[in-house]
């Protein structure tokens, strides 16, 4: 066998362990399994770890305030009326942002809180994932990209927020939220009738 032909079975076989450790990434984070456990520091400064809120709801919900699509939904005050209404029934909210450190759109921890302060969010925390390790752990997709997860760890809902694919404010007053629905059922005791669907957004700045 020769150098060329071992170089070239080498890079092959490196692909597909790759494309293996994502497609195993990703099918982590689908409904009916248990969410992947991640840990990060919010934009107060303090380590947040998903696995210590076993036993509450958890919704988690990937953003960036350079995207139009996220801003659609906090222009419209739509992801905090979402925010607030959840919070006040026990539901824990924390907002990712796993835009990678040097990237133009990175936000640290600081900026990240005056945004959402400025946007009057509520969620419990904002957490800055700044080396994406939280994003990849979901493959989150897009921003927004939103999960449900329910008092057991399990994910009962994956992907868009709503039916309405547009950056358009004006367009949540008549959607569809996938959230909503997923949140509302499972907390009924029910099965969630929507549990996964495509995100859309922009794509996570990794």
């Amino acid at each position: 066998m020769t150098q060329d032909t071992i170089r070239r079975t080498s890079q092959r076989v490196a692909s597909a362990a790759l494309a293996a450790a994502f497609t195993s990434i990703a099918s982590a984070a689908t409904p009916g399994t248990i969410a992947p456990d991640i840990t990060a520091v919010d934009a107060n400064g303090t380590t947040v770890k998903l696995a210590d809120q076993r036993g509450r709801f958890v919704v988690l919900e990937w953003t960036n305030p350079d995207c139009p699509f996220v801003q659609k939904h906090y222009d419209s005050k739509n992801m905090q009326a979402l925010q607030r209404e959840w919070g006040a029934k026990d539901v824990v909210w924390l907002s990712v942002n796993s835009t990678r450190e040097g990237h133009s759109e990175y936000r640290s921890g600081t900026q990240m809180g005056e945004w959402m302060k400025a946007q009057g969010g509520a969620p419990r925390h904002v957490l800055i994932d700044g080396r994406s390790a939280a994003g990849r752990a979901y493959a989150a997709k897009t921003t927004p990209h939103m999960f449900v997860i329910d008092p057991a760890g399990r994910i009962v809902y994956a992907g868009a927020i709503d039916d309405k694919r547009s950056a358009n404010p004006a367009d949540v007053r008549t959607a569809k939220n996938y959230v909503t629905a997923a949140l509302n059922e499972a907390k009924a005791g029910k099965p969630v009738s929507v549990a996964s669907t495509t995100p859309y957004g922009c794509s996570v700045k990794y």
